[in-house]
């Protein structure tokens, strides 16, 4: 492709709404541009680099069994109703004003599910794999980092249809390898951490992950090799557990203590040794949740713990109402109203405990789980802490943001039993679908790869994302022999199937120069009157600017060990 006839509008500034870098590079090297908040346009060059995203992804889905599939964007709403996500969704979820009844898919379980009803009869027709490369809607509150969080992106999924829950974990098994191999041959560098379900529901899920400052994602990771988004993260730490001795329960007067701070700071309280008590309505009915010192309670795994998502604080006049007291005075002993008390895992059966006392301005101590309260259940409901030891091996844990690139769920038999997508079993039994769903975002990848490969000049492509294999630069296209050889070169090139971008503009050589290091293509062929006299040609790799004189004679050779096709 001729850079005259192609169209990159190159940008020299960096647009001032831009902050990660790879949003900032994607739209002055002239892949994107915005039409909305978060909803852009792919321009020539970025849809290249799309396309072979794509491919990659529809090679290694099918060499796992995977049958393509093209589902609609626009869903009746009388699908989505039935499995109760329309609710789950919320406003991330657009509907059609002008055509009631009718969504815009975020993601295809129900569609993939209402397929299924229809056609699958018997075991004989099972296991299937279903994917597709489609065009998703999410309104997204807080749209940023360029395509990285978008209303409308392209995402490849996939479901698994299996008998049997083996089934279902070799067909989980595969796409884990799949997403492996896909994410290796784009050159990112991944690690894979447990995950949270969230609104897919489902037994188990696993995303994958690249560390990077532009993330929204929050994992704890490990020497050992551990690795957890912090919705479901864990640690080795020691429970509380009980003392030998523990007084009878006293109350005591903390006019000044609101906080486990001011516990600590007022009375010398060891922290360890303090229950913070929250009240949550949870399914339209008030728990208190009780939790060690200042640790924080993680929202998602009380999600998991009660197998809902509707779940809130309560509010201020609601804690008086129940509890008798207000924040900061609120404990498991002495309630107002009889309620459910949960627990987290590391105060199991602990005594000697301080929590207030549901009267403001007072607190217990010599609390004794076992003695002096009833705790409904035990879970683990805390976020892990930076410098915990890690649940494989006690090594440190560190916290680091992550960019999310794709997810996969163990779904089960949510989908089916609400859509009524059912088979009958060799011994005529009628049982429902066993599935899975797996997703990636395509334009996640692209981003992702330029967030750990730039540098101050702009985007460092390697094959085989990048556009193009090769960028020839000729400089002083007023030179008739630097013409004719780059055009010579440029139809050498193309007629043995390289891809190559051909800088023939009217443009100074710092400008040309400039541009290919801000587009990135890993091998630039510099064509300038003085290399022609001596018979050789100028190469430059753009990772490590490294520059090396080829003779034309070589220089075939020299493709043909550094382009990797």
């Amino acid at each position: 492709m001729k850079l005259s006839e192609y169209f990159v509008p190159t940008l020299k500034e960096v647009p001032a709404d831009a902050v990660v870098p790879s949003h900032k590079l994607m739209l002055r090297a002239g892949l994107i541009r915005q039409v909305s908040a978060g909803v852009f346009s792919w321009l020539p060059l970025g849809f290249r680099v799309l396309n072979k995203v794509i491919n990659i992804l529809r090679e290694e889905m099918n060499a796992i069994g995977g049958q393509e599939f093209l589902l609609p964007a626009l869903n009746p709403i009388e699908i989505w109703e039935q499995t109760g996500r329309v609710e789950a969704m919320g406003d991330v979820m657009f509907h059609l004003k002008n055509r009631e009844g009718i969504v815009l898919a975020p993601t295809h379980e129900e569609i993939i599910t209402y397929h299924a009803k229809q056609h699958i009869q018997s075991y004989k027709d099972l296991p299937q794999i279903w994917y597709q490369i489609q065009t998703k809607f999410r309104n997204e509150p807080r749209p940023k980092s360029g395509v990285l969080r978008c209303r409308q992106f392209i995402m490849k999924d996939s479901y698994s249809l299996d008998t049997t829950w083996e089934g279902l974990d070799q067909s989980y098994n595969k796409h884990l390898e799949a997403y492996k191999k896909i994410f290796s041959r784009c050159n990112l560098n991944f690690f894979i951490v447990g995950a949270s379900s969230g609104a897919m529901g489902g037994s188990q899920s696993q995303e994958f992950m690249i560390e990077s400052d532009a993330g929204e994602d929050v994992c704890a990771i490990a020497p050992s090799g551990y690795a957890a988004n912090l919705e479901v993260a864990t640690s080795k730490l020691p429970p509380v557990g009980r003392k030998d001795y523990c007084p009878p329960i006293e109350k005591f007067p903390t006019p000044n203590a609101k906080t486990i701070d001011d516990l600590i700071q007022q009375f010398r309280f060891d922290e360890n040794n303090l229950a913070k008590s929250v009240v949550y309505i949870i399914e339209s009915e008030p728990v208190l949740i009780l939790m060690r010192g200042n640790d924080e309670l993680n929202e998602s795994k009380l999600q998991i713990a009660f197998g809902t998502n509707k779940l809130r604080p309560a509010t201020s006049d609601e804690l008086l109402q129940i509890t008798g007291a207000n924040a900061g005075s609120i404990g498991p002993v002495g309630l107002k109203t009889k309620i459910k008390i949960v627990a987290d895992n590391l105060l199991m059966n602990a005594n000697c405990l301080v929590s207030g006392a549901n009267e403001d301005g007072y607190h217990f101590k010599n609390i004794d789980l076992v003695r002096d309260t009833k705790i409904d259940a035990y879970f683990d409901l805390r976020t892990v802490r930076e410098g915990e030891p890690c649940p494989l091996a006690g090594t440190p844990i560190k916290i680091v943001k992550a960019i999310e690139l794709g997810h996969i769920f163990k779904l089960g038999t949510k989908y089916s039993e609400a859509l009524q997508a059912t088979f009958l079993d060799q011994d005529g039994v009628q049982k429902p679908i066993i599935m899975g769903s797996y997703g990636i975002g395509v334009e996640r990848i692209i981003a992702c790869y330029i967030e750990q490969n730039h540098d101050e000049h702009g985007i460092i492509w390697e094959y085989p994302l990048s556009p193009f294999d090769i960028h020839i630069i000729s400089i002083n296209i007023k030179s008739n022999k630097v013409v004719e050889k780059a055009e010579e070169l440029y139809s050498k090139l193309l007629s043995l199937g390289y891809e190559v971008l051909y800088d023939d503009r009217d443009e100074t050589a710092g400008v040309k120069f400039n541009d290919a290091d801000l587009i990135g293509i890993p091998l630039q062929i510099i064509i300038s009157e003085k290399n022609i006299q001596k018979n050789v040609l100028e190469v430059k790799r753009r990772r490590t600017q490294q520059r090396e004189l080829v003779s034309e004679i070589e220089l075939l050779d020299f493709l043909q060990q550094n382009v990797l096709k």
